[in-house]
């Protein structure tokens, strides 16, 4: 028996028209839209359409920002003539503090920050006198001189007593010399330069009947093997007390105590002794230091009125 295919009934090919029309229309409906519809939709669609990894980057534009104006370096001030710059300067090292010795170091030679009007190296001009010396002793109240080479210095240049036990080398214009120490004074009138020197002395360089001599004089440091010694004067006690020095080889130019707070200077008197007014610093420990600038520190010493105590010191010579 023949086979023949089924045909659809007339109602259903008609739906079948009917949907496909629809579907037609809706597609046309479509087209038209997305093409009446502005550049960046489309784009927006297709971008949102392709995947992430082939989508082109549109770059963010941001305003171009103009360069600050540099500033201009201001001139630099010219220095001036009459002042230039300084500069700085660099600090020098400071030396470590050490314990202070006995005897302090000593300046270099020739030189005396101390000194007064006698200074060492300088030349004085004046007069030689001659007077009677007797045992030597004047008014640096030193007592008797092993020897009568001894000198009273003009009031000017004795200085309250700041010349005495001052090594004097005088020299006479023909020549002849001599060493002396001073152990006085000469009052006014004798002027500046002028010494006033005992007849023993006077007489190395002329004979006594001259009277009156040129002479040039300078500040000897002589050398001695002797040491210093000190004398505290009759009526000192704990609470007054004079105090000298005798033996040292240059001028002394101070006396000092030890107290509780340090170092105090004593006065020196024109009869050459230091005091001590109120006591202080009687009986303990000293400090001498000469005109050179050097330090000597005594200590023991008790208090005998009028007993001179050598010590085991003595300055440096120059």
């Amino acid at each position: 028996m023949a086979s023949h295919s089924r045909r659809r009934p007339l109602r259903e090919r008609r739906t079948a028209l009917v949907l496909a029309v629809a579907m037609a229309a809706v597609g046309v409906l479509l087209s038209l839209v997305v093409a009446l519809r502005p550049d960046s939709e489309p784009n927006a669609v297709r971008a949102a359409a392709e995947p992430a990894a082939t989508r082109p980057s549109t770059p963010r534009t941001t305003p171009e920002r103009k360069p600050a104006p540099k500033p201009k370096p201001k001139p630099k001030p010219k220095p001036s003539k009459a002042s230039p710059t300084p500069t700085a300067a660099t600090p020098s090292a400071r030396p470590s503090p050490t314990s202070a010795p006995r005897s302090s170091p000593r300046p270099a030679s020739g030189t005396a920050p101390l000194a007064g009007r006698i200074q060492p190296q300088v030349t004085h001009k004046g007069v030689a006198t001659h007077y009677d010396a007797a045992d030597g002793d004047g008014a640096c109240l030193y007592g008797p001189s092993p020897d009568l080479m001894v000198a009273a210095m003009n009031h000017t240049d004795y200085e309250t007593s700041r010349a005495c036990g001052a090594y004097i080398l005088v020299r006479a214009a023909n020549g002849a010399s001599v060493t002396v120490r001073v152990t006085n004074e000469c009052p006014l009138p004798c002027a500046p330069g002028q010494l006033d020197l005992s007849k023993e002395a006077f007489a190395k360089l002329a004979g006594l009947s001259a009277g009156r001599i040129p002479i040039t004089w300078s500040l000897l440091s002589p050398s001695t093997s002797d040491t210093v010694s000190i004398r505290y004067k009759s009526g000192s006690s704990r609470h007054w007390c004079g105090i000298q020095a005798l033996g040292h080889r240059n001028p002394l130019a101070r006396l000092e105590v030890r107290t509780g707070s340090g170092w105090s200077g004593l006065t020196r008197t024109e009869y050459n002794y230091f005091l001590s007014p109120d006591g202080t610093g009687c009986g303990g420990t000293l400090r001498l230091t000469d005109i050179y600038g050097e330090q000597l520190t005594v200590d023991g010493v008790a208090i005998r009125p009028d007993a001179v105590r050598p010590t085991r010191v003595q300055f440096a010579r120059h």
